[in-house]
């Protein structure tokens, strides 16, 4: 197989994110998010939000990671960030569909993607924080704006989405975690937390 012929069946191996449903629902709650329109958001967050990255934070490489940071969801599925049991065995899951995914680009531009990859699970250069911060807030505003459904249906606890949400990433910048810790507060007197 030619380089082209790789790259075109890599982009339609990618498509299948499309069918990987998450939890959250998108903003007007009509149904649940994909992880390919979660990713795509993603980006337009770091775009968005580029002010409250950490100093000297390259936009354009967290949004390269935010792009390729779910694809191994095509053959691992996402696992919900509450849920225990399914976070136990993500790591040995997402390292081997990543591993199958990322085999069928071409060798240099696999091993490229499975790097920016890699670099967002690890979490630790500016780029991967910002990036990972970014993971944490969209969903929390997407339930927000939806009176905390998935919040509710799946009885969360105020406490846990604080954990969650500030256990990597601390949500690098102040005006982003006071903003985050504004809406959570609000979901909880609103009933939507537990």
């Amino acid at each position: 197989m030619d380089r082209l012929e790789k790259q075109i069946d890599f982009l339609l191996e990618v498509d299948k994110l499309k069918n990987v449903l998450r939890r959250s629902s998108v903003t007007d709650g009509s149904r649940r998010e994909n992880s390919a329109e979660h990713s795509w958001h993603l980006c337009m967050f770091a775009l968005t939000l580029a002010e409250y990255a950490p100093e000297n934070t390259d936009i354009s490489h967290v949004i390269k990671m935010l792009l390729v940071h779910d694809l191994v969801e095509v053959y691992a599925g996402d696992t919900y960030l509450y849920d225990e049991e399914g976070n136990k065995t993500k790591a040995a899951r997402e390292n081997e569909a990543a591993d199958k995914l990322y085999a069928i680009l071409p060798d240099t531009q696999g091993d490229e993607m499975k790097k920016l990859w890699y670099e967002f699970e690890k979490c630790d250069t500016n780029e991967s924080l910002f990036a990972n911060a970014l993971d944490r807030l969209q969903p929390i505003l997407l339930n927000y704006t939806n009176e905390g459904s998935i919040w509710r249906e799946n009885h969360i606890k105020k406490q846990e989405v604080i954990d969650h949400a500030f256990r990597l990433t601390k949500l690098s910048h102040p005006k982003l975690r006071e903003f985050a810790l504004n809406i959570i507060e609000k979901a909880a007197q609103n009933g939507w937390l537990e």
